[in-house]
């Protein structure tokens, strides 16, 4: 994609975002315990895929959450049946889905395969009791592990999350985890040192000095062990925080990566098409009020300009272990943000952070645990 194109969008997210509880860790768009909403959401997801004026094929679609497969048997079905309705999956499309573990029945994954998912995403984050109690997950280490074999049986393309720096955690249960989810022959990990984001609730614990996160030193162990031990396993390592078994990368992310366009749907879902960045109402029960009052449920609307869009196209680009190539960066982009750019480069280069090989521009192993640091060097 080049900036002065209106390429069609090819991929659409969907948020679902019903939950059995707020985990402590998280400030997504979320609504818990308020299944009395569902009905609503289904007629104003209905109503803003219509919206779209008449079906648009995409390559990949994302139902993430909240929990989308909370929904009961008949909601989630109509759920699906609108998605594919406005948006069918081109051949050999991904459509992937959220899950929690203990929503996973047998009826509910032959419901899901039959609707046309082909990719699954649980919401494992670790396979210790104690952390997973820590982290207010209802599940069990052993009910995950079930979960996951319960899938297997239905579909072949299985990723899991895993969360790693809980406060106390130590190497050992890290490296638990990890030898867990490499036996049960997952095609796709995605592991994501605990962050503490404001609005959550280990934000506020935090900040009372209630919770002591575990140091810097610990953390980048953890990750480098993430690395090498899933590297080895046969995982490709290709993103910051992704591996995948080879062809099993996830598609409808790499749409983000590479800042291609995509709709997007429901409360707080943010898409991108022709340069515009939107964003629906975070609140659902606003989000719903708009819909149904007949208004635009977005709020936040931003027009990409030349020169953020090839700030943005390197950073995102740059998050993927192949990196950048600028020999095509370079002809699509702004000139004066390219000169920026390769300043910042030739910086990050002479610090052991980025490697330059040829045209291509990479972070070096040194660079992946803190690459987060040298994005605000080119926004």
């Amino acid at each position: 994609m080049t900036y002065t194109t209106t390429e069609s969008a090819k991929a659409a997210y969907v948020h679902v975002p019903f939950c059995h509880h707020r985990c402590p860790y998280c400030n997504f768009t979320v609504a818990v315990d308020r299944s009395d909403w569902i009905e609503r959401y289904l007629h104003c997801i209905e109503t803003e895929l219509r919206s779209l004026g008449s079906p648009k094929s995409v390559n990949t679609i994302f139902i993430g959450g909240g929990t989308p497969t909370l929904l009961a048997p008949n909601a989630l079905e109509r759920l699906l049946a609108s998605v594919a309705c406005y948006l069918p999956l081109n051949r050999d499309g991904e459509w992937a889905i959220e899950a929690n573990p203990n929503d996973l029945t047998e009826s509910k994954c032959q419901l899901l395969k039959t609707a046309g998912i082909n990719r699954i995403s649980i919401g494992g984050q670790s396979f210790d009791d104690a952390k997973l109690h820590q982290l207010g997950r209802s599940h069990t280490g052993q009910s995950l592990t079930d979960s996951i074999k319960l899938c297997q049986s239905f579909f072949d393309n299985i990723s899991m999350d895993l969360i790693f720096g809980v406060p106390q955690e130590s190497l050992d249960t890290w490296k638990s985890d990890l030898d867990r989810a490499i036996s049960l022959d997952l095609q796709h990990v995605s592991t994501y040192g605990l962050t503490y984001e404001k609005g959550a609730s280990f934000w506020s614990q935090r900040q009372k000095g209630e919770l002591q996160p575990v140091g810097e030193l610990e953390e980048l162990e953890m990750y480098n062990y993430a690395i090498d031990t899933l590297t080895s396993a046969g995982f490709e390592h290709y993103e910051v925080s992704n591996f995948a078994h080879p062809n099993f990368r996830c598609r409808h992310n790499q749409t983000y990566w590479n800042l291609s366009p995509w709709y997007a749907f429901g409360p707080g879902a943010a898409g991108y098409t022709n340069n515009t960045r939107t964003i629906n109402h975070r609140s659902t029960s606003k989000y719903l009020q708009l819909i149904e009052e007949q208004l635009s449920p977005i709020v936040e609307t931003e027009k990409i300009d030349w020169a953020q869009w090839t700030r943005e196209r390197f950073v995102f680009g740059m998050r993927q272990l192949q990196g950048v190539d600028l020999s095509r960066l370079i002809p699509e982009g702004d000139p004066q943000s390219i000169l920026e750019i390769e300043s910042s480069i030739k910086k990050h280069i002479a610090s052991g952070w980025l490697i330059r090989e040829g045209s291509m521009v990479r972070l070096s192993r040194h660079g992946l645990a803190l690459s987060d640091s040298l994005w605000p060097d080119y926004l």
